[in-house]
């Protein structure tokens, strides 16, 4: 999970393990929220819905196969994967967005089907504040370029003397799910200037 990839500007930046286009044919579900029409703790139980709501859905592609005895567990553990990534994306998502623009977020899931199993790609997307940007980028990169288990010992350790620095969801999600994990960053508003990133989490299930 390495990549860093830089288009001129204006255009995307992709790092991590992102994917920009899926096929058309392939199933997904999106939802979209104004952050700014409710109070953000209020929103809290909506997202925890919205995300069961997405898990629901997810294991409705799962394979089935009636001879297999593990099938009940097999579900139970996916879907407690799907919703507990969902709702850390979202929740991220509605935090760090940019109350001061008009900007959607969008949260949502992709399903890309193979012989033996399914790999829940699920997204959300956000506005940036003013002066997010670097700060993001240097987590990315962080990441990008540490062991996960090292650095979640010291992400613990800065939570612990600064509020609001942390990335422990992003973190469990690889260490403890094996997620994928990739960002898209865009502008997508000149004047007055508005950027978006997109954080993308692909679990194999």
């Amino acid at each position: 999970m390495n990549q860093i990839s830089t288009d001129p500007p204006n255009k995307a930046q992709i790092f991590g393990d992102f994917i920009p286009v899926f096929p058309p044919e392939q199933d997904s579900l999106e939802l979209s929220f104004t952050p700014s029409s409710r109070p953000i703790k209020q929103r809290w139980r909506s997202n925890r819905l919205s995300a069961h709501f997405m898990a629901d859905y997810f294991t409705n592609f799962l394979p089935i196969d009636e001879d297999e005895p593990n099938q009940e567990k097999r579900i139970k553990e996916s879907k407690a994967a799907v919703s507990y990534v969902a709702n850390e994306l979202l929740e991220n998502a509605m935090k760090f967005n940019d109350g001061n623009s008009n900007y959607k977020v969008r949260f949502g899931i992709h399903f890309l089907n193979e012989t033996n199993s399914i790999t829940a790609v699920i997204f959300a997307s956000n506005s940036i504040k003013s002066g997010g940007e670097d700060k993001l980028k240097a987590f990315i990169e962080e990441l990008l370029a540490s062991d996960t288990d090292e650095m979640y010992v010291r992400q613990i350790e800065r939570s612990a003397e600064e509020y609001g620095s942390s990335g422990l969801g992003l973190l469990t999600m690889i260490n403890d799910y094996s997620a994928k994990i990739g960002w898209k960053l865009e502008t997508i508003q000149q004047e007055p200037l508005v950027m978006a990133v997109t954080t993308m989490a692909q679990i194999k299930v």
